[in-house]
């Protein structure tokens, strides 16, 4: 297992995260696939348990990243875009997203969740994307460019202290990417904070089953992976709760790893 994985350096794991990521889009704009960039990132513990992502053993690459997740919904978008999805669902569709709404896709990489919601909440509405990688942003703006979308800005940030004012949004997104976050807690009070009372979070992510330690998440993947540095169900509710949301859950869609799922996490900000 690599040290990295486990280190009590956040800036440490910042950097290592933002260096992979650079690279896949690097990838992506040297015209690597969809596939073969999710095969660099989303490295787990095969089914057979003879390897893992640190083991130094043959891989096994993981369907349950990336685009075809997205379905009919990737059509007509920039294939650049759609090479760059490196998420674990569909989170424009599953916060129902609707004309007019202002939104907000944390950790937003190539930009596909942003073009997607740009569609959904039409010329009155808004999609903001917020990501601390400046190549992962270049390649999001030129996407924008191509689609002809005019309905969206790309912000550099962290999802720990999100460029954006107080209840500036009704509808924060994320497609695997809180889990990479090495303060949860405050990616969760910053998605609080930007959303406009009423407002509601629907992210995909990945989630560990309760009965999971840290240190069993950690074998099965790795951190930059969205593995490791996963959430367990429990843990996921109740830092929606201590944030103030209410209406919280958290609902399994599909296995990404023994004992852990690519999920729908979904909340509300109160009103008053």
């Amino acid at each position: 297992m690599s040290t990295s994985d486990l280190s009590p350096d956040p800036d440490l794991l910042r950097e290592e995260v933002r260096l992979r990521y650079a690279e896949a889009a690097s990838a992506v704009g040297r015209g690597a696939s969809n596939g073969e960039v999710n095969d660099a990132l989303q490295l787990t513990v095969d089914p057979e348990g003879e390897g893992s992502c640190c083991s130094g053993t043959e891989l096994v690459a993981d369907a349950s990243f990336g685009a075809a997740l997205y379905g009919d919904d990737q059509q007509d978008l920039p294939a650049e875009a759609v090479a760059a999805s490196l998420g674990c669902g569909n989170p424009t569709a599953v916060a129902d997203l609707r004309p007019g709404e202002r939104v907000l896709d944390l950790g937003s990489g190539g930009g596909i969740d942003v073009l997607l919601s740009a569609r959904r909440v039409g010329e009155t509405g808004f999609a903001y994307g917020v990501d601390m990688t400046d190549e992962m942003l270049q390649l999001a703006r030129s996407n924008a460019e191509k689609a002809g979308a005019q309905n969206v800005e790309f912000l550099r940030g962290t999802i720990e202290d999100v460029p954006l004012p107080d209840a500036a949004v009704d509808v924060v997104i994320s497609n695997c990417v809180i889990n990479l976050s090495v303060d949860k807690p405050r990616v969760v009070a910053e998605m609080f904070r930007v959303l406009a009372p009423g407002g509601r979070v629907g992210v995909s992510d990945v989630v560990a089953e309760d009965h999971l330690t840290p240190a069993e998440r950690a074998e099965r993947g790795s951190y930059v992976g969205c593995i490791a540095g996963a959430l367990s169900r429990s843990e996921y509710l109740g830092l929606l709760h201590d944030a103030g949301f209410v209406d919280a859950s958290v609902e399994f869609t599909h296995e990404a790893a023994p004992g852990m799922h690519g999920a729908i996490v979904r909340a509300t900000k109160p009103r008053a």
